[in-house]
């Protein structure tokens, strides 16, 4: 239904000098909806993605957030629009505890001094609702597995209350059981109405969890499928292009076109 259309984006470029890295794509994402996005190295995903968080501006195209037309100028001005974003790196502090990542920055205070009791019982709350396990608040990031890294941003990225949700392969060089844990988050974090979009290389998460498909290649979105139509062959076929008549138009001019 339109009005649980959260993102529209229409013709989106991006250029880098002679390096075209998006070259007119289109993407939508619904409330409460998990979308996968995929393609090759280079196809563009990041890129894209960061547009949508306002870490890098457009060339040309329309980014239309809940029906209205909307140009990021920086990351704080998509925050605002409730946009959020995990990169693959996280940015989390190692040597801060769990609370103090939650909270960097927007520290509850009492007067001018931290107030850290609050800061634990409400971080220990947000990790609470989203079934998130770590042994203490007080423990340091750094000690933590790389799961419970993972969980730790994107409930951070939680806390802000967005409604939409950016994933940058948040399960690559994860254990099997820390992958089932950040999926069972990324169904939770949906369950709650937020928008999701999934970037991975791990197509098998893509069916766990997506419910819908859109496949980059080469600057451009090129497939959007619902999820029950494909199988891994299939999906493979999409984001490789295998079998797929390409158009003369779509060669990049560069062997450096897309750079993420």
């Amino acid at each position: 239904m339109s009005e649980d259309l959260l993102v529209e984006l229409t013709g989106i470029t991006k250029s880098y000098g002679p390096v075209r890295s998006l070259r007119g794509v289109d993407l939508t994402l619904r409330r409460g909806e998990v979308l996968g996005l995929v393609g090759d190295n280079g196809a563009g995903k990041s890129t894209l993605m960061k547009v949508l968080a306002g870490a890098v501006q457009h060339d040309d195209g329309e980014i239309r957030v809940k029906g209205r037309p909307i140009r990021f100028s920086n990351p704080a001005e998509a925050q605002a629009e409730k946009i959020g974003i995990v990169y693959q790196d996280l940015a989390l502090c190692d040597t801060l505890d769990v609370a103090s990542n939650l909270f960097l920055g927007r520290e509850p205070r009492r007067g001018p001094f931290i107030d850290r009791r609050r800061m634990h019982e409400q971080a220990a709350q947000i990790l609470a609702d989203l079934h998130v396990k770590v042994s203490s608040t007080h423990q340091e990031i750094g000690t933590l597995s790389g799961g419970q890294r993972q969980t730790v941003a994107i409930a951070r990225a939680v806390s802000f209350a967005p409604d939409v949700l950016i994933l940058d392969e948040p399960t690559a060089a994860l254990a099997v059981a820390e992958v089932e844990s950040v999926l069972r988050l990324i169904t939770a974090v949906a369950a709650q109405g937020v928008g999701v979009v999934l970037i991975t290389h791990r197509l098998q998460d893509l069916f766990r969890v997506c419910e819908r498909i859109t496949v980059m290649y080469e600057g451009q979105s090129v497939d959007d499928v619902p999820i029950g139509e494909l199988d891994i062959e299939s999906l493979v076929g999409l984001i490789t292009r295998t079998g797929v008549a390409a158009d003369p138009a779509d060669t990049p001019q560069t062997e450096q076109e897309a750079t993420a």
